[in-house]
């Protein structure tokens, strides 16, 4: 009689471990426009207000995020000039670009590889407009090949580079032998809307800021290194009827913030239920996963996410000192603490790690990692 023979989950996703996209590096670009926090709040109710009256309530909201300091597309004094949502997009378009194109140098330098490696480029963003997007002007700036691959991805928010990563390793899944970059830009500070003395609005201008980033991703068939981590496998958690809870009204003065008080229950009670499910699937249990890469969605959404995975507050050590120290990039968020934790070389090989976002859908974003 044969006897089966049991393998374990890390064995099976070792074994198949040449099919599966490698993540080879991520590079980042800041604005040089970095400010204290208790600057910029001093700026913007200026702006607002100016009264002694309600200033306090203000500055304790934005004292709530838990930022100490942000880095801004333009100089502080520059902003007042942007007095039309097509000045302010004009400028969004300026800045994403030459913003993209550091990040993407620092990527191709990281991975030894050069523009004309690349195959397909990713472009995610949720806080400004071009059409072509601009990864086209990219790929001019950069002499990337005529038959590179485009997919610009708008309006995913925060869950943006979890979800672009999952796509470019699911593109090279039928392309192993291939190269994607994603880019992300969001430059969160061409979106303030002066006029809206909302709670959601006071808050989102004391949380969000302003950066790029750019990931270098190859297909499973240029998998020779063991120290990058492998994209395993990737779930989106889409939360029906849920669409108010965040995103834009995109209005004659631009984008204006929606974002409800309801998101950390939200993320609370709804989030557990995805990991698991999708952890199951690939044989595995939260108890698997032994690095967690979250983005900077606040405090609220930060402790909602720990009470929802059952994990500590040092498992999210990075994403909280990323919000601290330059704030909520939205899409680019994920993959700034991604960077921080692949240059701390702290994963060993066989570990896994998950790397995760929510945002508007209201859904999430999971990506499975292993070393």
């Amino acid at each position: 009689m044969e006897i089966p023979i049991k393998i374990d989950s890390t064995a099976r996703h070792q074994l198949s471990a040449t099919k599966h996209p490698v993540l080879r590096s991520i590079g980042r670009a800041l604005p040089q426009n970095y400010y204290p926090q208790e600057v910029i709040s001093a700026a913007l109710w200026k702006e607002w207000d100016g009264s002694d009256a309600g200033r306090a309530r203000f500055e304790r909201l934005h004292r709530s995020v838990g930022v100490r300091g942000r880095h801004l597309a333009l100089p502080m004094e520059d902003y007042r000039a942007l007095d039309s949502f097509s000045k302010m997009n004009d400028k969004w378009i300026e800045r994403a670009t030459e913003l993209g194109e550091e990040a993407v140098e620092s990527a191709l330098c990281q991975a030894g590889l050069v523009p004309t490696d690349i195959d397909h480029i990713f472009f995610t963003t949720v806080t400004g407009i071009a059409s072509p997007s601009i990864d086209a002007k990219l790929i001019n700036r950069m002499s990337m090949r005529p038959d590179i691959k485009r997919t610009p991805i708008f309006g995913l928010g925060c869950v943006g580079g979890a979800a672009g990563l999952a796509r470019a390793a699911d593109y090279l899944r039928a392309f192993p032998s291939h190269t994607a970059l994603l880019v992300s830009v969001e430059l969160c500070s061409l979106t303030l809307q002066l006029k809206d003395q909302s709670v959601a609005n006071v808050i989102a201008s004391g949380l969000f800021a302003d950066g790029a980033a750019a990931v270098i991703v190859n297909g499973g068939e240029k998998n020779n290194e063991p120290h990058w981590p492998r994209t395993i496998a990737s779930r989106s958690i889409f939360f029906h009827d849920t669409e108010q809870m965040m995103g834009w009204h995109i209005g004659d003065a631009g984008f204006e913030i929606v974002l409800s008080a309801g998101v950390p229950d939200l993320v609370r009670n709804k989030l557990r239920q995805g990991v698991d499910s999708f952890l199951s699937d690939q044989g595995l249990s939260r108890r698997d996963i032994k690095h967690w890469i979250a983005h900077t969605g606040g405090p609220k959404v930060l402790q909602a996410m720990e009470a929802a995975l059952e994990i500590p507050r040092c498992a999210l050590a990075r994403t909280w000192k990323s919000l601290a120290s330059i704030g909520n990039l939205s899409s680019a968020s994920v993959l700034f603490v991604a960077a921080d934790f692949l240059e701390s070389n702290i994963a060993r090989p066989g570990d896994y790690g998950m790397l995760l976002s929510v945002g508007p859908g209201f859904c999430g974003e999971l990506v499975l990692l292993q070393w």
